[in-house]
Formats: C-alpha cells, sequence, structure tokens
C-alpha cells in the first residue's frame, strides 16, 4: 500500500501498477485477519482481544489520529522552511506551540481521566485533534506564521488528552493479563496509522500545484479522518474509569478492606485474603 501510494505522486492513482499495489496491500491485510483467527491461542491477535469491540473502535481511532498527528509533525516544518522562509532550526522551533500545549495538557490529562472518564476525555482529545487540523488546513502562500499558532495550540491540546487517554482506555477495556498485549498493539497502531498517513498525505501534497495548496488540501482530508475517529468514539469507546477486570483484579485490592458498615478504607497490610473473600463477585 504504502509503495502504491508513492508510486501515485507520478501518474496518479489511475494507473494499473498503483491500482494494483493498493489492492494487492488490502488484501493482504485481509489475508492476515483470516489466517489470525485460525490460529487460536497462538495468533499475534486473539480472537478474544479483536471480539472486545472498546479495543477494536480504540485502535481504528489511533490509526485514524496517528496519520494526523504524524503529517502535521512533517509538513508544517516544510511550510515553514520553504514557503516562509526558515532555517531548519527555526522550523523546528516553530512547532513549540504544539508541543508546547502537547507536553502541559499530558499533565492534566491522567486526572481529568479519573474524573470524567473515557466517555468524555477521548472524544475531548479527537475534536481538539479535528478542529487543530482544520484550523491549520486554512493556511495559504501569503499565511504568516502568527496565522499557525493557534492551529497548533489546538492541535497540541487533542494530543495530550488523546494519546494518554487512549492508551489507558485500550489497557482496561482487557483482563488484565492482557495489558501487555494490549499497549503493543496500540503502539503498533500508532506506527501504522503514521506511517498510512504520510503515505496518504504525501500522495496529496505531491499531486497539488504547489506545497501551500497541497498541504491545504491534505489537511483537510485529515480533518475527514479526524471526524470519522470521533464518531467511532462516541459510539464504542465507554467504560468506567478503570474497567470491571482491573477493579476486580488482586491488585487493585491488596490495599483496601471492607469495613462492617460497608464502606472501605486504605489498609496498611496485605490482608488480601479477608478483602477478597468479603468483596462480592
Amino acid at each position: 500500500m504504502l509503495l502504491g501510494l508513492d508510486l501515485s505522486t507520478d501518474g496518479g492513482f489511475g494507473r494499473p501498477t498503483v491500482l494494483g499495489l493498493l489492492v494487492l496491500g488490502l488484501a493482504l491485510l485481509a489475508l492476515f485477519f483470516v489466517i489470525e483467527r485460525r490460529q487460536g491461542d497462538t495468533a499475534l491477535l486473539p480472537a478474544d482481544v479483536l471480539r472486545n469491540r472498546v479495543f477494536s473502535a480504540a485502535c481504528v481511532t489511533v490509526l485514524f489520529m496517528s496519520a494526523i498527528f504524524f503529517s502535521a509533525l512533517l509538513y508544517l516544518p516544510q511550510f515553514m522552511e520553504k514557503q516562509l522562509g526558515f532555517s531548519a532550526l527555526a522550523s523546528g522551533a516553530g512547532l513549540l506551540p504544539l508541543m508546547g500545549a502537547f507536553a502541559l495538557t499530558s499533565f492534566a490529562a491522567g486526572p481529568l481521566y479519573n474524573r470524567l472518564g473515557p466517555k468524555i476525555v477521548v472524544p475531548a482529545g479527537v475534536a481538539f485533534l479535528a478542529a487543530g487540523i482544520f484550523l491549520l488546513s486554512d493556511l495559504s502562500r501569503s499565511s504568516a506564521y502568527s496565522s499557525l499558532v493557534a492551529g497548533m495550540i489546538v492541535l497540541g491540546v487533542g494530543v495530550g488528552l488523546f494519546y494518554s487517554s487512549i492508551t489507558t482506555a485500550v489497557v482496561t477495556a482487557l483482563d488484565p493479563s492482557r495489558s501487555s498485549l494490549a499497549g503493543g498493539i496500540v503502539y503498533m497502531c500508532q506506527v501504522a496509522g503514521g506511517a498510512i498517513g504520510l503515505g496518504l498525505n504525501t500522495a496529496i501534497v505531491l499531486a497539488a500545484a504547489t506545497l501551500a495548496d497541497g498541504i491545504k488540501v491534505a489537511f483537510r482530508v485529515d480533518a475527514v479522518l479526524a471526524v470519522i475517529g470521533l464518531g467511532v468514539c462516541l459510539a464504542f469507546v465507554h467504560g468506567p474509569k478503570r474497567s470491571a477486570a482491573h477493579a476486580a483484579s488482586p491488585l487493585a485490592h491488596h490495599r483496601v478492606r471492607a469495613l462492617p458498615s460497608g464502606g472501605s478504607r486504605a489498609s496498611p497490610g496485605p490482608r488480601r485474603s479477608s478483602v477478597l473473600a468479603r468483596t462480592p463477585a
């Protein structure tokens, strides 16, 4: 698929070679899932994991959002360097509004997730991502750096909210024994989404008459992907701040002791056996 997207920049998507590579890539991807379903417990992606709608929807959303984030990281410095005349160092420093907002929001994402849960925080991150990339898509050959700052800040807030919260939502959607697997799959989706998104955006940019026009169209396509991701989030990504499996696991209870009144309080010792015996299943 990536090779097909790369070759499309020379003669468009209508070339037989390009169409053949794209179809072959999709067919191989479908074949992978067919083979995985037949592997049982030895599969790289176990069937019970793929059947979890919250987990699958979150991974799809990560694919879309990674395409947006990676494309912004590549093409904003390109625009600053080739259109605004920035040096390589200055174009990298020009991303500070985005990365600064990303870093600051990441610190607040955890407490917000614990307070509000994934049903609110994850879609909020996607919404900020969509709004940010849409604001950035308004650039033109006459745009100044100052016109990019607001979009970069909004995009950075979205990235900070989304990636921290979606990782927690994915890991807690599965049994605690699947936590490492869940984290690995999310990372794979980030890399795959970034690679496919860069291939698609590069094909769009190179097909345009000018760099600014190409980035404008590519970012608007990214905004559409973000809206699709927002719909997936609102429909499927939900649940408590901690999944039932995690809340019921021994690790979640090792410092909680039930009281006769039905409440609970922190226990300084590991009196776990009495807790598990007296805690409803």
